[in-house]
């Protein structure tokens, strides 16, 4: 299996201004693809350029600018090629799909943060100083970089990324190794139920609290956007030092949310690895989830609109998205496959409406948002908890007609 590996890097004064000449040389070479493929498709002949023909034209790019371009990596210049050839394809997919195209853009250096190195050993070299109790990555144009290596690497590096967050620098890995063994099974099973008063209820009545960290963070992060708004618009080059210091402070804000939603959903899905053989959750569609309520014109007042809800739909939108539901999930399926356990997804739909005592389905059933109240027999419960009842039912149905 891959597994990936994310360093906090340290370089030297030097080695930052190497590194942002990297990532800016790059950023350049993206565009200027990108440029080509949008001029020979505008051109009357309609042609297509495709990624073996950007990449053959290296090695003159190389050639005719030795001292920005033909100082970096060919391999890592040709996986940035493949990140633009990724784009049009995907480009291209949601056209033939019919969802919103979303045609590849230009990147600014505020928004190029990444270069690739396709394989450990061209271009790059993780801990390339073994004799060193410090580890370092080797860079070419960049010298040996020292890196904070927190937890050791398991088996075979086989990529090596490097990653510009605010003012830090990462080195991210990913290592081929060995399957690892699976924890020993405990016999229990859980449904659970994603919430927003609370993170998640599963079936045997317990409850993981919303941590909130978006709406904790709101007044600093409001007064830093307002401090912020008091800048003209200007290109990054023509920014002073105290818009710059504006634009780092809500970049931090932000950075440090992120950072907490992906602790708690990390920690929270490694308890329920821990705890349970099989996990099952509802399918949930976040995107459309998430999607604003459509204007309802006024049929009497031409340019006229009645109330459609928008501003509640908004408040939800903003509490489902710092949530992190998304989020979780994907670390929830990765640590599982890890641990041996299973996880299955179900159908969400009324959920929340049977009754798992008698099986009715009524919305009634539901009175409040947390209170669930069988109109049927009479059975009452956490809404929350009724609502893992049924999708750890429903997941153990499905896992027993499709048997592994």
């Amino acid at each position: 299996m891959i597994r990936a590996y994310k360093f906090l890097m340290r370089p030297t004064v030097g080695q930052a201004i190497a590194l942002d000449a990297m990532l800016a040389d790059h950023c350049s070479l993206y565009n200027g693809a990108l440029q080509e493929r949008r001029d020979a498709y505008r051109h009357v002949s309609r042609t297509s350029v495709r990624y073996g023909q950007q990449s053959a034209q290296l090695k003159e790019i190389r050639a005719f600018d030795p001292e920005r371009q033909g100082r970096w990596s060919f391999s890592s210049q040709q996986a940035t090629l493949r990140r633009l050839d990724k784009a049009f394809a995907a480009f291209f997919r949601r056209v033939k799909s019919g969802d919103t195209p979303g045609y590849p853009r230009f990147r600014g250096m505020n928004w190029f943060d990444t270069v690739d190195f396709p394989k450990d050993g061209d271009g790059c070299r993780w801990d390339s100083t073994p004799h060193d109790p410090v580890t370092r990555v080797r860079l070419q144009g960049v010298g040996h970089v020292k890196v904070n290596q927190h937890r050791p690497v398991v088996g075979r590096v086989k990529t090596v990324s490097v990653k510009r967050e605010g003012k830090r620098w990462y080195a991210v890995l990913t290592a081929e190794q060995a399957q690892p063994e699976p924890l020993p099974r405990t016999g229990s099973v859980a449904g659970i139920d994603m919430g927003i008063a609370n993170f998640l209820a599963d079936s045997n009545g317990e409850f993981v609290p919303g941590p909130r960290h978006g709406r904790r963070a709101a007044a600093k992060l409001g007064a830093a956007q307002q401090a912020l708004a008091r800048f003209p618009r200007v290109r990054r080059e023509k920014r002073t030092a105290h818009h710059r210091g504006a634009v780092q402070k809500v970049a931090g804000l932000h950075r440090k949310v992120r950072r907490q939603r992906l602790d708690h959903a990390h920690k929270t899905a490694l308890g329920l690895v821990r705890e349970h053989d099989v996990i099952a959750h509802e399918d949930l569609k976040i995107r459309n989830m998430v999607k604003a309520p459509k204007p309802k014109p006024d049929p009497e007042q031409p340019g006229a609109f009645w109330p459609n809800g928008a501003a509640a739909k908004a408040g939800l939108n903003h509490s489902i998205a710092d949530a992190g539901w998304g989020v979780f999930l994907t670390i929830l399926h990765a640590k599982a496959e890890s641990a041996g356990r299973e996880v299955i997804a179900v159908d969400p739909r009324n959920t929340s409406r049977t009754c798992p005592e008698c099986g009715h389905v009524s919305a009634e059933n539901r009175p409040t948002q947390e209170k669930f109240h069988c109109v049927s027999c009479g059975h009452s419960a956490h809404a929350d908890t009724v609502g893992a009842l049924n999708v750890l039912r429903a997941g153990l149905v499905r896992r027993d007609a499709n048997p592994a």
